[in-house]
């Protein structure tokens, strides 16, 4: 199972089904800020939806496929962050992240990715990472671009929000660029 302690603070791990309670009710708590840009809040209407969610990423990890981690700040559920997607053959991986609404503005998120980077490449091996964004989604292209990912490229319409499509900003970062920073 997958514990990686960032600091006396925070520690992404991955959850189980006893924190299905709480990413419910973190995930509700926080429903109208979130569905700005992410969009299965519609799905997610009840604790069991939160349960399957985590035993979907058990399978995920066992799979090699991804691996989704609750961060835990001061030992409290706040936020998810995870690969969403590896690809092997190419040593690439997808970082995706949301933080519940009360817990904004404190680095969080930045301690949080900056450490599933440094899992991606020095424990992982993978030679690239990139976080995609959607372009109106300041709060969240703040984290790459602060940790110093290179913009590479727009894709148009690639992701559909309840009612609309919105475009996404990729930023990638290599290995070597980590490590020389």
């Amino acid at each position: 199972m997958f514990v990686y302690e960032v600091d006396e603070e925070l520690t992404l791990k991955m959850m189980n089904s006893m924190n299905a309670e709480r990413l419910f009710e973190l995930t509700d708590r926080s429903r109208d800020y979130l569905k700005e840009w992410l969009p299965w809040l519609n799905h997610t209407t009840k604790v069991e939806h939160s349960k399957h969610f985590i035993e979907q990423a058990f399978q995920l990890h066992a799979d090699r496929r991804a691996l989704i981690s609750g961060i835990f700040f001061r030992g409290e559920l706040v936020g998810v962050i995870s690969f969403n997607q590896f690809d092997w053959t190419n040593r690439i991986g997808y970082i995706g992240y949301w933080l519940g609404q009360d817990y904004q503005g404190n680095g969080i998120t930045t301690r949080a990715v900056r450490a599933l980077i440094d899992y991606g490449f020095d424990v992982l091996n993978l030679n690239r990472i990139d976080i995609r964004a959607a372009v109106e989604n300041k709060a969240s292209r703040a984290i790459p671009e602060r940790l110093g990912f290179k913009q590479e490229g727009l894709l148009r319409q690639t992701e559909w929000l309840y009612d609309h499509y919105v475009d996404h900003v990729v930023y990638g970062m290599l290995a070597h660029e980590w490590r020389d920073r």
